[in-house]
Protein backbone atom coordinates (compact mmCIF):
# COMPACT_ATOMS: atom_id res chain seq x y z
CA UNK A 1 0.00 0.00 0.00
CA UNK A 2 2.95 2.33 0.45
CA UNK A 3 3.15 3.00 -3.30
CA UNK A 4 -0.50 3.98 -3.44
CA UNK A 5 -0.21 6.23 -0.37
CA UNK A 6 2.80 7.97 -1.93
CA UNK A 7 0.80 8.46 -5.13
CA UNK A 8 -2.14 9.88 -3.14
CA UNK A 9 0.19 12.33 -1.41
CA UNK A 10 1.49 13.56 -4.75
CA UNK A 11 -1.76 13.49 -6.72
CA UNK A 12 -3.98 15.14 -4.15
CA UNK A 13 -7.53 14.49 -3.00
CA UNK A 14 -9.45 15.85 -5.99
CA UNK A 15 -10.14 13.65 -8.98
CA UNK A 16 -12.31 13.08 -11.99
CA UNK A 17 -15.21 10.67 -11.64
CA UNK A 18 -17.27 8.17 -13.59
CA UNK A 19 -19.99 10.84 -13.68
CA UNK A 20 -17.65 13.56 -14.97
CA UNK A 21 -18.94 13.02 -18.50
CA UNK A 22 -22.48 13.76 -17.36
CA UNK A 23 -21.94 16.37 -14.64
CA UNK A 24 -21.68 19.41 -16.90
CA UNK A 25 -24.56 20.99 -18.77
CA UNK A 26 -23.82 19.29 -22.10
CA UNK A 27 -23.48 15.80 -20.66
CA UNK A 28 -26.55 16.14 -18.45
CA UNK A 29 -28.70 17.33 -21.35
CA UNK A 30 -27.54 14.42 -23.49
CA UNK A 31 -28.28 11.93 -20.73
CA UNK A 32 -31.69 13.46 -20.01
CA UNK A 33 -32.58 13.26 -23.70
CA UNK A 34 -31.52 9.61 -23.70
CA UNK A 35 -33.91 8.87 -20.85
CA UNK A 36 -36.80 10.87 -22.31
CA UNK A 37 -36.41 10.07 -26.03
CA UNK A 38 -34.16 7.01 -26.31
CA UNK A 39 -33.67 6.96 -30.08
CA UNK A 40 -32.75 10.63 -30.39
CA UNK A 41 -30.91 10.51 -27.08
CA UNK A 42 -28.75 7.64 -28.30
CA UNK A 43 -27.39 9.92 -31.00
CA UNK A 44 -26.68 12.59 -28.39
CA UNK A 45 -24.74 10.30 -26.06
CA UNK A 46 -22.84 8.37 -28.74
CA UNK A 47 -19.85 10.80 -28.77
CA UNK A 48 -19.62 10.46 -24.98
CA UNK A 49 -19.83 6.68 -25.15
CA UNK A 50 -17.14 6.67 -27.86
CA UNK A 51 -14.92 8.81 -25.63
CA UNK A 52 -15.47 6.50 -22.65
CA UNK A 53 -14.51 3.50 -24.75
CA UNK A 54 -11.54 4.89 -26.66
CA UNK A 55 -10.37 8.23 -25.20
CA UNK A 56 -11.38 8.18 -21.52
CA UNK A 57 -8.89 10.91 -20.66
CA UNK A 58 -11.16 13.31 -22.58
CA UNK A 59 -13.53 13.44 -19.60
CA UNK A 60 -11.57 16.52 -18.53
CA UNK A 61 -13.32 18.36 -21.38
CA UNK A 62 -16.70 17.72 -19.76
CA UNK A 63 -16.20 18.50 -16.06
CA UNK A 64 -13.61 19.26 -13.39
CA UNK A 65 -11.84 17.29 -10.65
CA UNK A 66 -13.72 17.38 -7.36
CA UNK A 67 -13.67 16.05 -3.83
CA UNK A 68 -16.43 13.52 -3.27
CA UNK A 69 -17.39 12.68 0.35
CA UNK A 70 -17.85 8.95 -0.16
CA UNK A 71 -14.21 8.78 -1.26
CA UNK A 72 -13.04 10.73 1.80
CA UNK A 73 -14.98 8.34 4.04
CA UNK A 74 -13.30 5.31 2.48
CA UNK A 75 -9.86 6.85 2.83
CA UNK A 76 -10.59 7.63 6.49
CA UNK A 77 -11.55 4.00 7.10
CA UNK A 78 -8.55 2.68 5.19
CA UNK A 79 -6.10 4.72 7.22
CA UNK A 80 -7.95 3.74 10.40
CA UNK A 81 -7.37 0.07 9.53
CA UNK A 82 -3.67 0.84 9.16
CA UNK A 83 -3.71 2.49 12.59
CA UNK A 84 -5.33 -0.62 14.06
CA UNK A 85 -2.55 -2.74 12.59
CA UNK A 86 0.48 -0.58 13.23
CA UNK A 87 -0.50 2.22 15.67
CA UNK A 88 1.50 4.63 13.51
CA UNK A 89 0.64 8.26 14.19
CA UNK A 90 1.01 9.27 10.54
CA UNK A 91 -1.90 7.01 9.61
CA UNK A 92 -3.96 8.25 12.55
CA UNK A 93 -3.42 11.84 11.47
CA UNK A 94 -4.50 10.99 7.92
CA UNK A 95 -7.68 9.36 9.20
CA UNK A 96 -8.48 12.43 11.32
CA UNK A 97 -7.70 14.67 8.37
CA UNK A 98 -10.39 13.03 6.26
CA UNK A 99 -12.92 13.33 9.09
CA UNK A 100 -12.11 17.03 9.37
CA UNK A 101 -12.70 17.37 5.63
CA UNK A 102 -16.01 15.54 5.91
CA UNK A 103 -17.17 17.92 8.63
CA UNK A 104 -16.46 20.79 6.25
CA UNK A 105 -18.14 19.24 3.19
CA UNK A 106 -21.50 18.24 4.68
CA UNK A 107 -24.58 19.12 2.64
CA UNK A 108 -25.56 22.77 3.15
CA UNK A 109 -29.02 23.67 4.37
CA UNK A 110 -29.62 20.59 6.54
CA UNK A 111 -29.83 20.65 10.32
CA UNK A 112 -28.13 17.28 10.70
CA UNK A 113 -24.85 16.06 9.23
CA UNK A 114 -25.31 14.45 5.81
CA UNK A 115 -23.48 14.11 2.51
CA UNK A 116 -24.09 13.51 -1.19
CA UNK A 117 -22.44 14.38 -4.50
CA UNK A 118 -20.90 17.76 -5.38
CA UNK A 119 -22.35 17.58 -8.92
CA UNK A 120 -25.83 17.40 -10.41
CA UNK A 121 -26.70 13.74 -11.01
CA UNK A 122 -28.93 12.94 -13.95
CA UNK A 123 -30.96 9.78 -13.28
CA UNK A 124 -33.79 7.89 -14.91
CA UNK A 125 -36.22 9.58 -12.52
CA UNK A 126 -34.87 13.11 -12.83
CA UNK A 127 -32.02 15.37 -11.74
CA UNK A 128 -30.65 15.03 -8.22
CA UNK A 129 -29.10 18.45 -7.50
CA UNK A 130 -25.59 18.83 -6.14
CA UNK A 131 -25.52 18.81 -2.35
CA UNK A 132 -28.52 16.49 -1.98
CA UNK A 133 -28.02 13.88 0.78
CA UNK A 134 -27.76 10.29 -0.44
CA UNK A 135 -28.55 7.30 1.75
CA UNK A 136 -25.89 5.40 -0.21
CA UNK A 137 -23.20 7.85 0.96
CA UNK A 138 -24.25 8.69 4.52
CA UNK A 139 -23.71 5.19 6.02
CA UNK A 140 -20.08 5.11 4.88
CA UNK A 141 -19.44 8.43 6.59
CA UNK A 142 -21.07 7.12 9.77
CA UNK A 143 -18.77 4.09 9.67
CA UNK A 144 -15.72 6.32 9.16
CA UNK A 145 -16.51 8.46 12.20
CA UNK A 146 -17.36 5.36 14.22
CA UNK A 147 -14.13 3.60 13.32
CA UNK A 148 -11.93 6.52 14.33
CA UNK A 149 -14.03 7.05 17.46
CA UNK A 150 -13.22 3.47 18.44
CA UNK A 151 -9.53 4.40 18.19
CA UNK A 152 -9.40 7.73 20.02
CA UNK A 153 -12.72 8.11 21.89
CA UNK A 154 -13.09 11.71 20.74
CA UNK A 155 -16.61 12.89 21.69
CA UNK A 156 -16.54 15.20 18.68
CA UNK A 157 -16.83 12.19 16.40
CA UNK A 158 -19.59 10.68 18.53
CA UNK A 159 -21.67 13.86 18.29
CA UNK A 160 -21.41 13.73 14.51
CA UNK A 161 -22.47 10.06 14.56
CA UNK A 162 -25.58 10.92 16.56
CA UNK A 163 -26.45 13.64 14.08
CA UNK A 164 -25.98 11.28 11.12
CA UNK A 165 -28.24 8.71 12.76
CA UNK A 166 -30.99 11.28 13.33
CA UNK A 167 -30.71 12.34 9.69
CA UNK A 168 -30.93 8.75 8.45
CA UNK A 169 -33.99 8.09 10.59
CA UNK A 170 -35.95 11.30 10.06
CA UNK A 171 -35.05 12.78 6.68
CA UNK A 172 -35.86 9.87 4.34
CA UNK A 173 -39.35 8.81 3.36
CA UNK A 174 -40.68 5.30 4.04
CA UNK A 175 -43.43 3.77 1.91
CA UNK A 176 -45.04 0.45 2.92
CA UNK A 177 -44.54 -2.43 0.48
CA UNK A 178 -46.01 -5.22 2.59
CA UNK A 179 -47.44 -5.75 6.05
CA UNK A 180 -43.93 -5.75 7.55
CA UNK A 181 -41.73 -3.92 5.02
CA UNK A 182 -41.14 -0.38 3.83
CA UNK A 183 -38.93 1.02 1.12
CA UNK A 184 -37.00 4.20 1.83
CA UNK A 185 -36.25 7.04 -0.55
CA UNK A 186 -32.78 7.43 -2.04
CA UNK A 187 -32.73 11.09 -1.02
CA UNK A 188 -34.97 13.12 1.32
CA UNK A 189 -37.17 13.65 -1.74
CA UNK A 190 -39.25 10.54 -2.61
CA UNK A 191 -39.52 11.43 -6.28
CA UNK A 192 -35.83 10.56 -6.59
CA UNK A 193 -36.56 6.83 -6.12
CA UNK A 194 -38.28 4.60 -3.63
CA UNK A 195 -37.35 1.08 -4.64
CA UNK A 196 -33.55 0.84 -4.90
CA UNK A 197 -32.58 -2.31 -3.04
CA UNK A 198 -29.07 -1.34 -1.98
CA UNK A 199 -30.34 2.00 -0.60
CA UNK A 200 -32.66 0.11 1.75
CA UNK A 201 -29.86 -2.28 2.72
CA UNK A 202 -27.58 0.65 3.56
CA UNK A 203 -30.20 2.36 5.69
CA UNK A 204 -31.13 -0.89 7.45
CA UNK A 205 -27.50 -1.40 8.44
CA UNK A 206 -26.88 2.20 9.53
CA UNK A 207 -29.98 2.25 11.71
CA UNK A 208 -29.26 -1.20 13.17
CA UNK A 209 -25.76 0.00 14.00
CA UNK A 210 -27.15 3.20 15.54
CA UNK A 211 -29.69 1.25 17.62
CA UNK A 212 -26.84 -0.67 19.24
CA UNK A 213 -24.40 2.26 19.42
CA UNK A 214 -26.88 4.56 21.15
CA UNK A 215 -29.18 1.96 22.79
CA UNK A 216 -32.26 3.46 21.15
CA UNK A 217 -34.97 1.13 19.84
CA UNK A 218 -36.46 3.71 17.47
CA UNK A 219 -33.59 3.07 15.09
CA UNK A 220 -34.07 -0.70 15.23
CA UNK A 221 -37.76 -0.51 14.36
CA UNK A 222 -37.17 1.50 11.19
CA UNK A 223 -34.18 -0.65 10.28
CA UNK A 224 -36.22 -3.86 10.48
CA UNK A 225 -38.81 -2.60 8.02
CA UNK A 226 -36.16 -1.66 5.46
CA UNK A 227 -34.40 -4.96 6.06
CA UNK A 228 -37.64 -6.80 5.38
CA UNK A 229 -37.91 -4.98 2.05
CA UNK A 230 -34.44 -6.19 1.09
CA UNK A 231 -35.21 -9.75 2.12
CA UNK A 232 -38.51 -9.75 0.24
CA UNK A 233 -36.82 -8.26 -2.84
CA UNK A 234 -34.46 -11.22 -3.25
CA UNK A 235 -35.25 -13.26 -6.33
CA UNK A 236 -35.74 -17.02 -6.15
CA UNK A 237 -32.32 -17.59 -7.72
CA UNK A 238 -30.65 -15.56 -4.96
CA UNK A 239 -30.06 -12.39 -6.96
CA UNK A 240 -31.35 -8.88 -6.39
CA UNK A 241 -32.41 -6.49 -9.12
CA UNK A 242 -31.01 -2.99 -8.71
CA UNK A 243 -34.54 -1.73 -8.07
CA UNK A 244 -38.02 -3.18 -7.66
CA UNK A 245 -39.70 -0.74 -10.01
CA UNK A 246 -39.96 -2.77 -13.20
CA UNK A 247 -37.59 -0.36 -14.94
CA UNK A 248 -34.15 -1.16 -13.53
CA UNK A 249 -34.22 -4.94 -13.41
CA UNK A 250 -30.51 -5.47 -13.95
CA UNK A 251 -28.15 -7.47 -11.77
CA UNK A 252 -24.63 -6.15 -11.43
CA UNK A 253 -21.57 -6.97 -9.39
CA UNK A 254 -20.91 -4.17 -6.96
CA UNK A 255 -24.56 -3.41 -6.13
CA UNK A 256 -25.01 -7.09 -5.33
CA UNK A 257 -22.01 -6.78 -3.00
CA UNK A 258 -23.50 -3.66 -1.40
CA UNK A 259 -26.64 -5.60 -0.47
CA UNK A 260 -24.82 -8.63 0.90
CA UNK A 261 -22.29 -6.49 2.79
CA UNK A 262 -25.14 -4.80 4.65
CA UNK A 263 -26.78 -8.13 5.40
CA UNK A 264 -23.48 -9.55 6.66
CA UNK A 265 -22.94 -6.57 8.95
CA UNK A 266 -26.48 -6.76 10.32
CA UNK A 267 -26.04 -10.51 10.85
CA UNK A 268 -22.79 -9.89 12.74
CA UNK A 269 -24.45 -7.30 14.99
CA UNK A 270 -27.70 -9.12 15.67
CA UNK A 271 -27.40 -12.79 14.70
CA UNK A 272 -30.42 -12.38 12.41
CA UNK A 273 -31.03 -15.79 10.83
CA UNK A 274 -33.09 -14.32 7.97
CA UNK A 275 -29.94 -12.45 6.94
CA UNK A 276 -28.00 -15.71 7.13
CA UNK A 277 -30.44 -17.47 4.79
CA UNK A 278 -30.41 -14.58 2.32
CA UNK A 279 -26.61 -14.46 2.34
CA UNK A 280 -26.34 -18.21 1.74
CA UNK A 281 -28.63 -18.00 -1.28
CA UNK A 282 -27.09 -14.73 -2.49
CA UNK A 283 -23.51 -15.96 -2.35
CA UNK A 284 -24.44 -19.07 -4.33
CA UNK A 285 -25.83 -16.87 -7.10
CA UNK A 286 -23.01 -14.36 -6.84
CA UNK A 287 -20.11 -16.80 -7.13
CA UNK A 288 -21.79 -18.66 -10.00
CA UNK A 289 -22.94 -15.71 -12.11
CA UNK A 290 -20.87 -12.61 -11.41
CA UNK A 291 -17.39 -13.98 -12.12
CA UNK A 292 -15.94 -14.97 -15.48
CA UNK A 293 -14.29 -18.23 -16.44
CA UNK A 294 -11.02 -17.00 -14.93
CA UNK A 295 -12.64 -16.50 -11.54
CA UNK A 296 -12.47 -12.69 -11.55
CA UNK A 297 -15.37 -10.22 -11.29
CA UNK A 298 -17.51 -9.44 -14.30
CA UNK A 299 -19.76 -6.37 -14.24
CA UNK A 300 -23.18 -7.86 -14.96
CA UNK A 301 -25.08 -11.12 -14.99
CA UNK A 302 -28.05 -9.24 -16.41
CA UNK A 303 -26.97 -6.00 -18.10
CA UNK A 304 -29.20 -2.92 -18.52
CA UNK A 305 -27.53 -1.74 -21.71
CA UNK A 306 -24.49 -2.08 -23.92
CA UNK A 307 -21.31 -1.54 -21.91
CA UNK A 308 -18.00 -0.12 -23.13
CA UNK A 309 -15.74 -1.96 -20.70
CA UNK A 310 -14.79 -5.49 -19.74
CA UNK A 311 -14.02 -5.10 -16.06
CA UNK A 312 -14.59 -2.53 -13.35
CA UNK A 313 -12.27 -1.60 -10.45
CA UNK A 314 -15.30 -1.10 -8.22
CA UNK A 315 -16.23 -4.77 -8.62
CA UNK A 316 -12.84 -5.90 -7.35
CA UNK A 317 -12.99 -3.57 -4.36
CA UNK A 318 -16.41 -4.76 -3.28
CA UNK A 319 -15.59 -8.41 -3.94
CA UNK A 320 -12.71 -8.13 -1.46
CA UNK A 321 -14.85 -6.29 1.10
CA UNK A 322 -17.58 -8.91 0.96
CA UNK A 323 -15.17 -11.84 1.07
CA UNK A 324 -13.40 -10.50 4.16
CA UNK A 325 -16.74 -10.10 5.94
CA UNK A 326 -17.71 -13.68 5.05
CA UNK A 327 -14.25 -15.22 5.23
CA UNK A 328 -14.17 -18.96 5.78
CA UNK A 329 -17.90 -19.54 5.28
CA UNK A 330 -17.93 -20.03 1.52
CA UNK A 331 -14.87 -21.77 0.02
CA UNK A 332 -15.86 -20.82 -3.51
CA UNK A 333 -16.02 -17.13 -2.52
CA UNK A 334 -12.62 -17.41 -0.83
CA UNK A 335 -11.18 -18.79 -4.08
CA UNK A 336 -12.81 -16.03 -6.10
CA UNK A 337 -11.30 -13.29 -3.96
CA UNK A 338 -7.86 -14.91 -4.15
CA UNK A 339 -8.05 -14.82 -7.96
CA UNK A 340 -9.29 -11.23 -7.87
CA UNK A 341 -6.55 -10.11 -5.52
CA UNK A 342 -3.86 -11.67 -7.71
CA UNK A 343 -5.18 -9.83 -10.75
CA UNK A 344 -5.42 -6.50 -8.92
CA UNK A 345 -1.81 -6.67 -7.80
CA UNK A 346 -0.54 -7.91 -11.15
CA UNK A 347 -2.48 -5.77 -13.61
CA UNK A 348 -4.42 -2.91 -12.07
CA UNK A 349 -1.80 -0.83 -10.28
CA UNK A 350 0.12 1.61 -12.45
CA UNK A 351 3.88 2.19 -12.12
CA UNK A 352 3.29 5.45 -10.22
CA UNK A 353 1.06 3.67 -7.67
CA UNK A 354 -2.50 4.61 -8.71
CA UNK A 355 -5.12 2.08 -9.75
CA UNK A 356 -6.65 1.83 -13.21
CA UNK A 357 -10.39 2.54 -13.24
CA UNK A 358 -11.59 0.14 -15.93
CA UNK A 359 -10.38 -2.45 -18.35
CA UNK A 360 -11.89 -1.44 -21.67
CA UNK A 361 -12.45 -3.69 -24.65
CA UNK A 362 -9.37 -2.06 -26.11
CA UNK A 363 -6.84 -1.02 -23.47
CA UNK A 364 -7.48 0.60 -20.09
CA UNK A 365 -9.04 3.66 -18.54
CA UNK A 366 -6.06 4.78 -16.48
CA UNK A 367 -7.71 7.92 -15.14
CA UNK A 368 -7.46 7.64 -11.34
CA UNK A 369 -10.82 8.34 -9.72
CA UNK A 370 -11.11 8.45 -5.95
CA UNK A 371 -14.80 7.49 -5.91
CA UNK A 372 -14.61 5.08 -8.85
CA UNK A 373 -13.02 3.26 -7.10
CA UNK A 374 -9.52 4.01 -5.82
CA UNK A 375 -10.70 4.85 -2.31
CA UNK A 376 -12.90 1.75 -2.13
CA UNK A 377 -10.04 -0.49 -3.21
CA UNK A 378 -7.65 1.18 -0.76
CA UNK A 379 -10.10 0.55 2.05
CA UNK A 380 -10.73 -3.06 1.01
CA UNK A 381 -7.02 -3.87 0.83
CA UNK A 382 -6.43 -2.27 4.23
CA UNK A 383 -9.41 -4.24 5.58
CA UNK A 384 -7.88 -7.42 4.20
CA UNK A 385 -4.49 -6.64 5.72
CA UNK A 386 -6.08 -5.97 9.09
CA UNK A 387 -8.06 -9.22 8.85
CA UNK A 388 -4.86 -11.09 8.07
CA UNK A 389 -3.30 -9.69 11.22
CA UNK A 390 -0.43 -8.28 9.21
CA UNK A 391 1.26 -5.56 11.19
CA UNK A 392 3.30 -4.37 8.21
CA UNK A 393 1.88 -2.50 5.23
CA UNK A 394 2.74 -4.12 1.94
CA UNK A 395 4.67 -2.50 -0.89
CA UNK A 396 1.87 -3.05 -3.39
Amino acid sequence: MSRFIAWLDNHGELSYDFQSYYSGEVGRKAKRLYYERPRLGTLAVMPIIFSEAFVPSARRLFWKPQRIPIGDAHYAMGFAFLVEMSAQDRYYQRARHFLNVLEETRCPGYEEYCWGYPFHWETLLGTIPAGTPLITTVPYVFEAFQQVYRIDGDDRWHRVMRSIARHALNDYKDIPTSATATTCSYTPFPEHSLSVVNANAYRAYLLTNAAIEFSESKYRDAAQRNLNFVLEAQNEDGSWFYARDGKRSFVDHFHTCFVMKALAKIEALTGNTDCTAAIDCGVAYYTQNLFDEGGVPKPFSRAPRLTVYRRELYDYAECINLAVLLRGRFPKLDRRVASSLNEILARWQTPEGSFRSRQLYLGWDNTPMHRWASSQLFRSLCFLLRANGDGQTSNS
